[in-house]
C-alpha cells in the first residue's frame, strides 16, 4: 500500500503551493525542474522550497486534506509551516477509507 502525503512549497514570491503525492521528494524535484509535469503555478515562481510535509495515508484522505488546506487563509498555513499548529488541531485529519 502506498502512503500518500500532503505538502506545502514556498515559492519565490512567498506564496504557498499545496499538493499531494505518494513520493514527495520525487514530486518536489519535478516542481523544481519546471517541465510540463510541474504544476503551472510553480513553473515560474522559483526558487522553490519544500516547507511542510505530513503523511496522511490514503490517496482519498490526502485529497480531502489538500482540498481543505487550500481553503485556509495564508496566515493559518504559515502557522502550520512554523509548527505552531497541526493538521489535527485544524481538523484536517480524515478517517482512512
Amino acid at each position: 500500500m502506498q502512503i500518500w502525503s500532503v505538502y506545502l512549497i514556498r515559492c519565490g514570491d512567498n506564496s504557498l503551493y499545496t499538493g499531494i503525492s505518494n513520493d514527495v521528494d520525487r514530486r518536489f524535484a519535478i516542481h523544481q525542474s519546471g517541465n510540463k509535469q510541474a504544476a503551472k503555478y510553480t513553473r515560474n515562481r522559483h526558487p522553490l522550497k519544500l516547507v511542510f510535509t505530513a503523511e496522511i495515508g490514503t490517496k482519498s484522505g490526502a485529497s480531502k486534506t489538500e482540498y481543505y488546506l487550500k481553503k485556509l487563509p495564508k496566515k493559518t498555513k504559515e502557522r502550520l509551516v512554523a509548527g505552531k499548529t497541526s493538521l489535527a488541531e485544524l481538523g484536517l485529519i480524515f478517517p482512512k477509507n
